[in-house]
């Protein structure tokens, strides 16, 4: 383990690209991989095996879990959570508090396949993504919304629980 000035630890099996700022007091675990030109704020956890994406910037105090996937040229608010095995595709933005949950659930205890965000997604602050669950590439989800099935791409959705709005054209 390699620790910076600021406080943050790096796995010695991390792998970090060029141009990367990574904030204060930030744990990044074995075999993550975080490529050019990325920002992660203060108080961030990258887990095992995670990759980020070149140019996606990650907010305060986020939690990137073991395999998660996230692509490049993201911005990722303060307090998000991507857990074990989500997926996060190129030029998403995603608000503050978003959290793509956890692949069991917790109801029947079965493991479900990890929850998705297509391409060019973008998704308002205080959003949940339930297990198993993705949102279509182009598609907008709005603020506070909790996202319980499988969004169409180049769609319009919000609520708890989040039903379809518009198409965008």
């Amino acid at each position: 383990m390699n620790e910076l000035s600021n406080n943050s630890t790096i796995s010695d099996s991390a792998s970090i690209g060029d141009n990367v700022d990574i904030g204060e007091n930030c744990i990044i675990s074995n075999h993550a991989s975080i490529a050019d030109g990325c920002k992660i704020g203060d108080y961030c956890s990258i887990g095992i095996n995670a990759k980020i994406g070149p140019n996606t910037t990650i907010g305060s105090y986020s939690e990137i879990r073991d395999d998660a996937c996230i692509g490049g040229n993201c911005s990722l608010g303060s307090r998000c959570t991507i857990s074990a095995s989500g997926v996060v595709g190129d030029n998403v933005i995603l608000k503050y508090s978003f959290v793509l949950t956890d692949t069991t659930d917790i109801i029947d205890n079965k493991n479900k396949e990890p929850g998705i965000v297509e391409d060019g997604v973008s998704v308002g602050a205080c959003v949940t993504l339930m297990p198993g669950v993705k949102i279509g590439r182009g598609s907008v989800v709005g603020a506070m919304s909790q996202v319980r099935r499988d969004i169409p791409k180049n769609e319009v959705w919000y609520g708890n629980p989040a039903k379809f709005h518009k198409t965008i054209q």
